[in-house]
């Protein structure tokens, strides 16, 4: 069983930083770590990810703004960010694919139980 724990989230103004962390714990097959989040009448989108061997992608709208690092040896992750627009405002949750040998290698993913971050004046 992996169990993921995020926190960090928070009220902030608009412009100012906040730093997510995200630990798994559980298993040695760790291959992804990223962050997602999600908005009241919005689908859960893709914040920024990170594989092992440190390939990493970010969402458009925050390219230049959020940095995602990892410590593969602490099996956590962390999410700066900076320059933070009200269009931030959302739950944020932290999303750990392992692998797993079951009939056979499988992907599999399991989800922090969110950190609310609100970008607000």
């Amino acid at each position: 069983q992996v169990q993921v724990a995020e926190s960090g989230g928070g009220l902030v103004q608009p412009g100012g930083s906040l730093r997510l962390s995200c630990g798994a714990s559980g298993s040695s097959s760790i291959t992804t770590m990223g962050w997602y989040r999600q908005s009241p009448g919005k689908e859960r989108e893709l914040v920024a990810d990170a594989t092992h061997s440190g390939s990493i992608r970010y969402a458009e709208s925050v390219k230049g703004r959020f940095t995602i690092s990892r410590d593969n040896a602490k099996n956590t992750v962390y999410l700066q960010m900076n320059s933070l627009k009200t269009e931030d405002t959302a739950v944020y949750y932290c999303n750990v694919r392992v692998l797993e040998f079951r009939a056979t290698w499988t992907s599999s993913d399991y989800w922090g139980q969110g950190t609310q971050v609100t970008v607000s004046s």
